[in-house]
């Protein structure tokens, strides 16, 4: 004898501790998944919450520009028309704006828990390590 306690444990034993280590480690990193989820989804809230905040302001100083180069472009040309002109500019800088940003979400990766994907990866790299002994 080794003197160490497994050695004299029976082959239930041994499978019955493995289950409930299993059982364990498998409740562990679902904890951690969800803790991490969290993390992402609390940043990203924050994130979207002073962006939103960022369009609402520019969208007020968009307006304010929008109506300066309206009153600009009146001194030549009929008001309506001036209008026009910078209604007519503003929708293609969107469409490009749009184009733009739908190519950035079609490339975006899914939002997966990294490190508790990595960490069940290096824990069945070690389970099958010691299947092999």
């Amino acid at each position: 004898m080794t003197g160490n306690p497994k050695d004299a444990m029976s082959t239930a034993e041994l499978i019955r501790q493995m289950a409930e280590e299993v059982s364990r480690l498998v409740r562990d990193e679902l904890r951690l998944a969800k803790l991490e989820l969290a993390e992402k989804g609390r940043h990203a809230g924050i994130g979207a919450g002073l962006f939103g905040g960022a369009g609402v302001m520019a969208l007020f100083g968009g307006g304010s520009l929008v109506a300066a180069a309206i009153l600009l472009l009146a001194r030549v040309m009929p008001a309506w028309g001036a209008a026009a002109v910078v209604g007519v500019v503003l929708l293609i800088v969107a469409a490009v704006l749009g184009l733009l940003g739908k190519r950035q979400v079609v490339e975006v990766a899914p939002p997966a828990p990294e490190r508790v994907v990595e960490s069940i990866r290096r824990d069945l790299d070690v389970v099958k390590e010691r299947a092999h002994r």
